[in-house]
């Protein structure tokens, strides 16, 4: 199939079900996009060094089909993620992990289809990224406000920013109070004086941007 063909992620897929297949013999939890895989497992934490061996084994496994079917994996696009709470932080393993001959270094922070993961699962890096983003675009709206109508500026607000705070928003269901800090700037910052940012008052964004930590 030619790339970017409509068929070739369905096709794709269908040619690496055998990869999901074997990560559960091994108990563990694939997740498949396209050419992107994940592996998802948990475990005690008295029990990380036998899972981060049984993890190893796998991955090798799955290398090793992958190269019985004319596919490359690329460890240097791997990353591994530890998760655990606020509480137990400390506890998680700082090893890293092989995937064939390249050491593999756990991250404190990871970013899965346009979501950043952190480690405590608090939800932090992706507030501080996606206000960070829409603060960053409606400066430059701003910049550009006087040669475009008022039309054409809810236009940009609409897809630059509301779209930004409406994606995957569910993940943002009970997160801590010390994580809506970051909303709860955006919000101040966004009410000020320009008629852009009037715009985004009047489009309700705030409203349904606090709706996404109160849901």
């Amino acid at each position: 199939m030619p790339q970017g063909s409509v068929l070739g992620p369905i096709l794709f897929l269908l040619y690496t079900s055998d990869l999901l297949q074997l990560a559960r013999r091994h108990q563990l939890h694939p997740h498949a996009y396209a050419d992107d895989k994940q592996i998802c497992g948990s475990c005690c934490p008295s029990e990380t060094d036998a899972f981060q061996q049984h993890l190893s084994v796998c991955i090798d496994d799955m290398r090793q089909w992958m190269m019985s079917n004319w596919l490359q994996l690329n460890p240097a696009k791997a990353e591994v993620l530890w998760c655990a709470s606020a509480r137990r932080q400390r506890q998680i393993p700082t090893s890293p992990v092989c995937i064939g001959n390249t050491i593999v270094l756990p991250v404190m922070a990871v970013r899965d289809l346009g979501v950043c993961l952190n480690a405590d699962l608090s939800m932090a890096a992706h507030i501080t990224t996606t206000v960070r983003t829409c603060l960053t675009v409606l400066r430059q709206t701003r910049s550009v406000r006087r040669s475009l109508s008022r039309e054409a500026l809810l236009t940009l607000v609409r897809a630059l920013v509301v779209s930004r705070l409406d994606y995957c928003n569910s993940v943002l269901v009970g997160v801590t109070k010390h994580c809506s800090v970051g909303c709860n700037q955006f919000l101040t910052r966004s009410e000020h004086g320009t008629p852009v940012l009037r715009d985004l008052h009047w489009l309700k964004v705030p409203e349904r941007f606090q709706f996404c930590y109160v849901f």
